[in-house]
């Protein structure tokens, strides 16, 4: 079986330190390596997906994203490619954007291009754009408590719909 994780980046793998620019301030949060290190030995494809409107404000540009994205690899530790592909939507809410998160544009073309399957790949992340990707691609969804919004104000969430846990270690710890 072909089977994925499209994780975000803020509040799921790095403190989300809000239009983070600067690859110093970079913190991993704590079982990130642990997870994806896991989540690859069992055969798991790793997308990072990524909303960064802090590029379409004009707060930063993409090349500090890939900067801050390179040091969370480096940080990480593991044996490179650590990510199957990067999708970094860099315009502000509201703007046109075939890729900012809930689109499921970037899973979905994925799920074709590595011949995915669908019922073998989860979204991982901490906000409803995050669950409204993984919803409308027609994959699975989990939410983490590592992020700036509470998950059980989430209406799938609170449907009981979407599990949510600690942070993405402990998700990860579940995979089999």
């Amino acid at each position: 079986m072909n089977r994925a994780l499209f994780l975000d980046r803020d509040g799921t793998l790095i403190v989300d330190k809000v239009y983070l620019a600067d690859p110093a301030g970079v913190e991993l949060i704590p079982g990130a390596a642990e997870g994806l290190r896991r989540a690859r030995s069992l055969g798991f494809k790793l997308f990072l997906f990524t909303n960064q409107s802090g590029i379409g404000r004009g707060l930063h540009s993409i090349e500090d994203t890939r900067r801050v994205n390179a040091r969370m690899v480096e940080m990480l530790g593991l044996p490179p490619p650590l990510f199957d592909g990067v999708c970094v939507a860099p315009e502000a809410p509201g703007e046109p954007s075939p890729y900012r998160k809930p689109s499921p544009r970037f899973i979905t073309e994925k799920i074709a291009e590595h011949a995915l399957d669908p019922a073998g790949c989860w979204m991982v992340g901490d906000s409803a754009a995050d669950v409204g990707a993984a919803m409308a691609a027609g994959i699975r969804a989990a939410a983490v408590r590592t992020g700036r919004v509470p998950p059980e104000t989430l209406p799938e969430v609170a449907a009981g719909t979407v599990p949510v846990f600690p942070d993405f270690g402990s998700f990860a710890a579940t995979l089999r």
